[in-house]
């Protein structure tokens, strides 16, 4: 009896700290500008996550996709990428305004499970 008691107190305990684990893996949140939408040029773009991110081992990279009226392979934007006064937030400036067109925000994402989360957001500037 003792030692099946002793099994269950061990799995017990392991699957708390499995599912502690699971639950410090950031999710995206929300964005400003929001996922799918249009409308004018951001002058920053903010992506709020469930948890506090690493800062040196998070990040993200921003690439026009498409011109309106003429797709082309994904072109680099150049932005800054820094955390803001909430540490569960990134905040990427691009170094000039934008101009109109599709846009794709590639963010990877790490908390303090050091465990990388990556994802995306898409947006149009008209």
């Amino acid at each position: 009896m003792l030692l099946n008691r002793t099994r269950f107190v061990t799995l017990f305990a392991a699957g708390m700290l499995v599912s502690a684990l699971a639950q410090a893996h950031p999710k995206l949140v929300s964005s400003t500008p929001a996922e799918g939408s249009e409308g004018a040029a951001p002058g920053k773009i903010e992506l709020h996550f469930s948890e506090n991110l690493v800062a040196q081992f998070s990040g993200a990279k921003l690439v026009m996709t498409a011109m309106p009226g003429m797709e082309h392979s994904p072109m680099a934007v150049k932005t800054a990428v820094s955390g803001g006064g909430d540490p569960k937030t990134m905040i990427i400036t691009p170094a000039s305004p934008l101009t109109a067109g599709t846009y794709k925000v590639d963010w990877r994402a790490v908390s303090s499970d050091t465990h990388p989360i990556t994802g995306s957001v898409t947006f149009k500037v008209k």
